[in-house]
């Protein structure tokens, strides 16, 4: 499948269009948690622990501490309000009782998918624009700039 014509771009261009891309999505992001009742602290840990969860491998405190660059306190503290507002608990890990997983409440996944449904939907339908390689370059491009904000990031904090 031969994928559409697409306009010309410079490489400035396409910076400008995922900044504006970005920049919406903290607005949206904003709008998002305020609609579930949490932060946008609270919502990205939240996809953490469903993410985490639907790999089939929980996430510990100390994980979810990591993904999302916050303490082990400030944590705690997240998962106390995911669990307050019924996203999240606290589980005994089966292979080491000491350690405390944290899981999405059978709701969560639900309550999460009203929101997200419609955008992704669209999502979908606008990657049916797109061909297989095209998307390959679109998975590529997204996972290597994660890697290099995620590099960034560390450099940024450390500074």
């Amino acid at each position: 499948m031969e994928g559409k014509p697409r306009p010309p771009a410079t490489a400035e261009q396409a910076h400008a269009a995922m900044d504006q891309m970005i920049a919406l999505s903290h607005i949206g992001q904003e709008d998002i948690a305020r609609r579930l009742g949490l932060s946008t602290t609270d919502l990205t840990c939240l996809g953490h622990v469903i993410g985490a969860a639907a790999a089939a491998e929980p996430i510990t405190a100390g994980e979810l501490a990591v993904r999302a660059g916050l303490t082990t306190g400030a944590v705690t503290g997240v998962v106390n309000r995911l669990e307050r507002a019924g996203f999240a608990h606290r589980r005994a890990d089966p292979a080491d009782r000491r350690r405390v997983r944290i899981v999405p409440d059978a709701t969560a996944n639900v309550r999460v998918f009203e929101i997200y449904e419609p955008f992704y939907r669209r999502l979908g339908e606008q990657f049916a624009d797109y061909s297989p390689a095209e998307i390959a370059v679109l998975a590529d491009w997204f996972n290597r700039t994660t890697g290099l904000m995620r590099t960034y990031l560390d450099e940024v904090r450390r500074a």
